[in-house]
C-alpha cells in the first residue's frame, strides 16, 4: 500500500511540474520583411513561405501588429526594453558599425527579466544596438579588435550571444562571439552594388556575406539542441540578417521563387523557420516552447520594389509606403505566436499590438508586476495566446515613428499623422515641394481608408484634438502604460515637438 501511495505521489508531482513548466522560448526577428511577402496574410502573393503558414496554422496570427519604428535599429530597441526609442537619445535613423551602445546597462531588458525568471538566455544574429569596440574613443581607425567589447548583447541579459553589429550591409564585418571576435579583421572588402549592396569596409577572415545567414541558422540550432531539456528553460532571440540587402541567396535558393533574388532570399528566410521548427522537434521541446515570428519594418525598395510589381507581387498588398515610412507600409508587420502546448488551432486576432509588447507579456506570463521604470510602453497580449487569462488593460492605441522621427498615433479606426509627407523616403519626401503644399497634419479612418489616400483632418477636429492630446500625454509622461510617469532621456524633449502647445 505504501508502494502504491509512493508511486501516486510521485505521479502526481510529475504531473504538476509538467503543467507548471516554463515554456522555451524563441523569438525570430526577420529584417526587412513585407507583410505582402507572408503568404498566409496575402492570398495574391507571388512568394509561398509554407514553413511560416505552418506557425500559422496552429498560432494566432496578428493583422494590426506594428513594429515600434519603420527602421531597424529603434524596433530593436522596443523589442528588448519595451519602450519607445524616441525617448532615448536616438530620436532618428539608426546605428551604424561603429557607433556606442545605445542601451542603458541601468535599464531591464526582457533577457535579463528572463534570466530572473530561471532562464538561459541567448542572441544570435544582427545586434544593431551599438556596442564599444575596444579603443573607439580614439576613432574607428583605432579600434582594438584584439579585445573584448563592452556594452554588448552580454551585458543586457544574455549568457550567450553569436552576433554581428548592424546589418548585413554595416562594417566592419565580423562575428562577435559573448564579446570577442572570432577572428580579427585585418583585411578590407570593396563595397557592392545593386540588391547585393554592402559598404566597403574591414572585414575579418572568417566572414562571408553570403555566408552569415547559414552559419547564424546553425549557430541557433546548435544553442537549441545544447540548452534543450536541460535544468533551466531557454530563451533564444534569433534577428536574422534577411531578407535586408545585401539580398544573397546561395545554393538552390537561386532562382527557386521564380520571382526575383529577394523572393529567393524570402525562401531562406522561411527555410530557417522550418530548421528552427525541426530542431525543436527533434529535440522533443517544440510542444511547450512559444515561438514568435515578425520583422522589425515593412519591405525595403532596396530589395528592388520594380522586381515584384512587374511580376504581380506587391509585399504591402494594399498598404500605403515602405520601410523608413510613418504610413502603414512603413511599420505594419507579419506578427504570428504559436505555441503548440496552449494553441491548437489558427486564430486570426485584430488586437492592436506593437513590438514593445512582448516583454509585457512575458511578465504576465509569469504574473510578475514590473517596476515603473521597465517596459513603460508594453502592454500584454497574452489574452490572445491564453483566452483564459485576462488582462486588466488592452493596449487601445499606439505611437508611430518614422526614420526621419515624425510622428503618428492610432486609436481604433484613426490614425493621425504630424506631418504633411511620408516621413522617409516615399513621396511625399519631406521638404519637397510637393510636401510644403500639403495640410501640416494628416487624419485617416484605416477602416474604411487602409492605403491612407484621403486626408480627412479638417472634417473631424474633434478626433485631431483627442489624438493630439493622448500622444501629448504619452510623450510628456515618459510612457504609455499606467504607473508613475518617468523621463525621456534628454529630457525635455517635449518642448522640441511643434504640435505641443507649450513648446510654441
Amino acid at each position: 500500500m505504501k508502494k502504491l501511495i509512493l508511486i501516486f505521489s510521485l505521479f502526481s508531482t510529475l504531473t504538476f511540474a509538467q503543467k507548471i513548466a516554463k515554456p522555451n522560448i524563441v523569438y525570430i526577428l526577420s529584417d526587412d520583411l513585407g507583410i505582402g511577402d507572408v503568404s498566409c496574410y496575402n492570398s495574391d502573393s507571388k512568394i509561398q513561405t509554407p514553413n511560416i503558414d505552418k506557425l500559422a496554422s496552429r498560432g494566432v496570427i496578428f493583422t494590426d501588429a506594428h513594429s515600434s519604428s519603420s527602421v531597424c535599429t529603434p524596433t530593436r530597441y522596443g523589442i528588448l526594453t519595451g519602450r519607445y526609442n524616441w525617448r532615448t537619445k536616438l530620436k532618428s535613423g539608426v546605428l551604424f558599425g561603429y557607433d556606442i551602445s545605445l542601451l542603458d546597462p541601468k535599464r531591464q531588458t526582457v533577457a535579463s527579466f528572463l534570466q530572473t525568471q530561471g532562464y538561459y538566455t541567448g542572441v544570435v544574429g544582427k545586434w544593431h544596438l551599438g556596442w564599444d569596440w575596444a579603443n573607439i574613443n580614439a576613432g574607428k581607425e583605432k579600434v582594438d579588435f584584439s579585445k573584448p567589447i563592452q556594452n554588448g548583447p552580454n551585458t543586457f541579459g544574455f549568457d550567450y550571444s553569436h552576433c554581428i553589429i548592424g546589418s548585413l550591409d554595416m562594417n566592419p564585418y565580423a562575428y562577435v562571439e559573448n564579446g570577442i571576435c572570432t577572428t580579427i579583421p585585418v583585411d578590407t572588402c570593396a563595397a557592392e552594388k545593386g540588391v547585393q549592396f554592402y559598404r566597403a569596409g574591414m572585414v575579418a577572415p572568417d566572414f562571408k556575406h553570403e555566408e552569415v545567414l547559414p552559419t547564424f541558422t546553425q549557430k541557433a540550432i546548435s544553442f537549441i539542441n545544447q540548452k534543450a531539456n536541460k535544468a533551466k528553460p531557454f530563451f533564444l532571440y534569433f534577428p536574422l540578417p534577411a531578407p535586408h540587402t545585401p539580398v544573397l541567396p546561395t545554393g538552390d535558393f537561386k532562382g527557386k521563387s521564380q520571382l526575383s533574388p529577394y523572393g529567393d532570399f524570402v525562401l531562406m528566410v522561411d527555410d530557417v523557420v522550418k530548421q528552427v521548427v525541426m530542431a525543436l522537434k527533434t529535440q522533443g521541446v517544440y510542444e511547450n516552447t512559444l515561438i514568435v515570428f515578425t520583422s522589425d519594418n515593412g519591405f525595403s525598395p532596396a530589395g528592388d520594389l520594380k522586381a515584384q510589381l512587374d511580376k504581380g507581387h506587391n509585399p504591402f498588398m494594399q498598404l500605403r509606403g515602405t520601410k523608413a515610412d510613418i504610413f502603414e507600409g512603413g511599420h505594419r508587420v507579419p506578427f504570428i505566436v504559436a505555441w503548440d502546448k496552449e494553441i491548437k488551432k489558427a486564430k486570426t486576432s485584430t488586437q492592436l499590438m506593437c513590438s514593445t509588447d512582448f516583454f509585457g507579456t512575458i511578465a504576465a506570463l509569469f504574473n510578475q508586476k514590473l517596476s515603473d521604470n521597465t517596459a513603460e510602453d508594453s502592454f500584454s497580449f497574452l489574452h490572445e495566446i491564453q483566452p483564459q487569462r485576462t488582462t486588466k488593460l488592452k493596449r487601445e492605441a499606439i505611437v508611430h515613428h518614422s526614420i526621419d522621427g515624425f510622428f503618428a498615433i492610432r486609436k481604433g479606426d484613426w490614425k493621425l499623422i504630424m506631418c504633411s509627407h511620408s516621413g522617409g523616403w516615399s513621396n511625399p519626401k519631406p521638404d519637397s515641394e510637393e510636401a510644403k503644399k500639403l495640410p501640416p497634419i494628416q487624419l485617416y479612418n484605416l477602416t474604411t481608408d487602409i492605403g491612407e489616400t484621403q486626408n480627412v483632418h479638417d472634417k473631424h477636429p474633434e478626433m485631431v484634438k483627442e489624438l493630439t492630446n493622448l500622444l501629448t500625454q504619452y510623450v510628456k509622461n515618459g510612457r504609455s502604460t499606467l504607473g508613475a510617469s518617468q523621463p525621456n532621456d534628454g529630457n525635455p524633449y517635449w518642448k522640441q515637438l511643434t504640435w505641443i502647445p507649450e513648446a510654441k
